[in-house]
């Protein structure tokens, strides 16, 4: 491995785009911000050990400008610093590290601190504190840069945090994202940081991020367009104006009850949401033209597939006792024997259901870069993905969602489970108009809860595709986002896998970050630009929903025998 592919590494426990280039030999490894320097002639153990420590130190946040100006230019206090602060970062950072880094851990100089804060405090006593390992390299404050910003280039559209929301969304994480360190999937390839992010950054041309003055809340904008329009209250007038059933009171009181998480109070709100399912209202419309699903097939074609054991296979891993016996007595009659005597094992049964869940709520009739609607790419990718798992066997449902309050979250079944996929069924999809609020972790709980009841596999996939503003009455800002990520997070403990994708909806990837968390998830140009990314998607999404039901299984037997035990009692 050289140098400059160590990038993938560092990138992916900064959380952030960082290189990897080699210094002069005989200096310390360090880094400005954007890159990092390790000895190019050091081995390759300790090229991974000291790019990961400075790539820890951004994640951390050990490196923020605030601090370095703390430290200036007094030797001493930086390598003291770096001499605990490492360790801490390093710790903090351990979930994403390789077994070849967590060895240099020190876990009781990192129980010491708890933040970047506390251990300059530390560095700046009398305490005493080792020298820190070489591969720690150095610290050089005046040659740090601050983090990248993404934006538009112009100015406009870009996303200014306030600091009383993101001081919320620090302290208030829910504990998936706490254990995750800095939030970086090491399971999504394309959602996070890495090259694959930057490219589709820059295909989409535009970018959205939450804006406008005042607290995020049910009568703030929660972002703006590129051309500084609110966008929040152009899906109020979409409430109004758009295509909703006669009734106001459909679907209000009835239904599924759902909780929904409070980030200010770190705790439940128990039966909070009301679901109703309502049938859509373009049942008589003129269906879609059916997507040309080919390329999107290809991709797919290997994913939901059950390992299976197949017998009188000419190569395998195991010896098929019986035909074995067969070829002999073939071959003691004098006949030619069949050669066919082992048992491989090989994917061959689909086990995999999706439920396609499509944001149907006023912001997708945003116009996107290209000028259709938001809503159009999306339902054109809603339609590609659902006609490609159906043809390929696997069990597929699409449902579209939008809210009116948390009593009146409507989810409309365009295809369930056991529909067929039909002329009527694209009838329906075309029907779909946007309107209305997005509530989107309540509808996220009833798509999670509509799979696991009636997927019928053993694997479970939920695609989300939206615009990623969570907004509503009373549901916006930091609160919307964070109830997002926690029923999402809810959905993947119990072992559904979750992508959500945004497509041509120009939003900036940060706010994808703060509403999808560390679920798989990716902003798409287009609904064309499928077939490209679906693949490393989808797999990074099941995978992260296999390692999570490897996890849980022990945990499940330990309580089930607790509740033995306590019953025998």
């Amino acid at each position: 491995m050289t140098v400059d592919q160590l990038g993938l590494l560092a990138s992916a426990i900064a959380g952030r785009t960082v290189e990897v280039a080699a210094v002069e030999p005989g200096e310390p490894p360090w880094t400005d911000g954007a890159i990092v320097f390790v000895d190019g002639e050091a081995s390759a153990r300790d090229q991974v050990r000291a790019a990961a420590v400075q790539a820890c130190l951004l994640a951390a946040g050990s490196l923020a400008p605030d601090v370095l100006r703390r430290i200036g230019r007094r030797s001493p206090t930086g390598r003291r610093y770096l001499g605990i602060e490492a360790h801490r970062a390093l710790a903090a950072q351990e979930a994403v590290l390789p077994l070849a880094v967590r060895g240099v851990i020190d876990r009781a100089i990192a129980a010491r601190s708890g933040s970047p804060s506390a251990s300059l405090v530390l560095a700046a006593g009398r305490a005493a504190i080792p020298e820190p390992p070489e591969i720690f390299g150095a610290i050089r404050p005046q040659q740090v840069r601050p983090a990248p910003i993404t934006g538009t280039g112009d100015g406009e559209g870009e996303h200014v945090p306030r600091r009383e929301s993101e001081q919320v969304l620090r302290e208030l994480e829910d504990d998936e994202d706490r254990d995750g360190g800095s939030g970086f999937d090491l399971f999504n390839p394309v959602g996070g940081g890495g090259a694959a992010g930057r490219l589709l950054r820059r295909l989409l041309g535009s970018e959205r991020g939450r804006g406008g003055g005042g607290e995020p809340g049910a009568d703030t904008p929660t972002h703006r367009a590129t051309t500084g329009r609110r966008v929040a209250h152009r899906a109020a007038l979409s409430a109004a104006t758009g295509a909703l059933p006669d009734d106001p009171d459909a679907g209000r009181g009835r239904g599924a009850v759902y909780p929904e998480w409070n980030v200010h109070a770190r705790r439940y709100r128990a039966g909070w949401c009301t679901v109703g399912e309502v049938e859509p209202e373009g049942e008589g419309r003129e269906p879609l033209v059916p997507p040309d699903t080919q390329a999107l097939r290809r991709p797919l074609a290997r994913l939901g597939l059950e390992l299976e054991r197949r017998r009188r296979q000419p190569d395998g891993d195991d010896i098929d006792i019986d035909a074995v016996v067969e070829a002999r007595v073939e071959l003691a009659a004098g006949s030619a024997p069949d050669e066919a005597v082992y048992i491989d094992t090989v994917r061959g049964r689909r086990d995999l259901s999706v439920l396609v869940l499509l944001d149907v709520s006023g912001s997708a009739g945003e116009p996107s870069p290209t000028g259709a609607r938001v809503h159009e790419h999306q339902r054109a990718a809603a339609a590609a993905l659902t006609l490609a798992l159906h043809d390929l066997g696997d069990r597929v449902a699409l449902y579209g969602f939008r809210s009116l309050g948390r009593q009146a979250v409507q989810v409309l079944p365009v295809k369930r489970f056991g529909d067929r996929l039909d002329a009527r069924a694209l009838g329906r999809l075309a029907g779909l108009e946007p309107a209305a609020y997005t509530r989107l972790g309540a509808a996220i709980r009833h798509g999670a809860s509509v799979l696991e009841a009636e997927g019928g596999t053993p694997r479970r996939l939920l695609v989300v595709l939206s615009d990623g503003f969570a907004y509503d009455h009373g549901y916006g800002g930091a609160y919307g986002e964070a109830d997002a990520r926690r029923a999402l997070s809810e959905a993947r403990r119990r072992g559904t896998a979750c992508l959500c994708l945004s497509i041509a909806a120009g939003t900036d990837i940060r706010a994808l970050r703060r509403v999808f968390g560390t679920a798989a998830h990716a902003a798409l140009p287009h609904a064309g630009a499928l077939p490209v990314t679906v693949g490393p998607l989808f797999r990074s999404a099941l995978r992260r929903a296999e390692a999570q039901r490897r996890l849980s299984q022990p945990r499940e037997r330990a309580r089930a025998r607790l509740r033995i035990e306590g019953s025998t009692r």
